[in-house]
């Protein structure tokens, strides 16, 4: 014989009537009728016989209500202002955070490159170095070409503008002074040997002054230390433009 089942309530339907918990739900409403009118008896009584202490009473409770009341309030009205005060909080921060990358992606200035000691070097590198500047400066086939025989040209190349450029390059100290001599045979050969249509003297050491006249009758440009320091930091056109304004770097 098969075991039967009880079938569940199905869903959707309300359960049955239970009297049971019906009479017990109606027993407890009396019972709480009872106990508050029998409550509320006992206190006009003793209102009746006591009638000050009654009036005191109420008055306490009413005060008592009046301040719970109150005190409510206040708690809402801080809330209230501490909710604010956290909103504008973060609206501060949310603004702080909106400029902050506008800040960190803003370009630094790049830092200015150190001076180049040019004394400091030996004879071949400076005149590498000078070619390097004349090839930065537009001179793109620049070249050394010192040597034995190199009858007083150290650097050839040619000019943006076309033009055949001649250098000599003097490492001298600051004790020792470019003279005439040196001047004169350079100007001896570098238009008739090399066909130089801009002759320059460069030098990490000072000019004497019969030097200079003899180049300025040649049209040979020196440029000394102070010429030399302004033309690798750019603050000097090229010295084949000489007497030309600085023209401003590209980009």
């Amino acid at each position: 014989m098969g075991i039967q089942t009880r079938r569940g309530v199905r869903k959707g339907r309300r359960p049955g009537f239970d009297l049971r918990r019906t009479a017990f739900g109606f027993a407890f409403l009396a019972l709480l009728i009872g106990g508050g009118g029998l409550a509320l008896r006992t206190a006009l009584k003793s209102a009746e016989q006591h009638p000050v202490a009654a009036v005191v009473s109420v008055v306490l409770l009413v005060a008592g209500v009046w301040a719970l009341l109150r005190m409510r309030r206040s708690r809402r009205a801080a809330a209230r202002a501490a909710a604010a005060a956290v909103e504008t909080a973060y609206e501060v921060v949310d603004a702080a955070l909106e400029e902050l990358p506008e800040a960190e992606t803003a370009p630094l200035p790049a830092p200015a490159p150190p001076p180049v000691d040019y004394a400091a070097m030996d004879p071949y590198a400076f005149e590498e170095a000078v070619a390097a500047l004349c090839r930065r400066d537009g001179c793109l086939d620049a070249e050394v070409v010192g040597g034995a025989g190199d009858l007083g040209a150290d650097v050839l190349a040619t000019t943006p503008d076309g033009r055949r450029l001649v250098v000599q390059c003097k490492r001298y100290t600051c004790d020792n002074k470019v003279g005439s001599q040196d001047l004169q045979r350079f100007g001896g050969t570098c238009y008739a040997v090399h066909e130089a249509e801009v002759a320059l003297v460069v030098s990490t050491g000072e000019f004497t002054e019969p030097a200079l006249e003899y180049a300025e009758q040649c049209g040979i440009v020196c440029v000394g230390p102070d010429e030399l320091t302004a033309w690798s930091e750019g603050a000097a056109a090229p010295p084949w433009y000489a007497g030309a304004p600085v023209q401003p770097a590209e980009g």
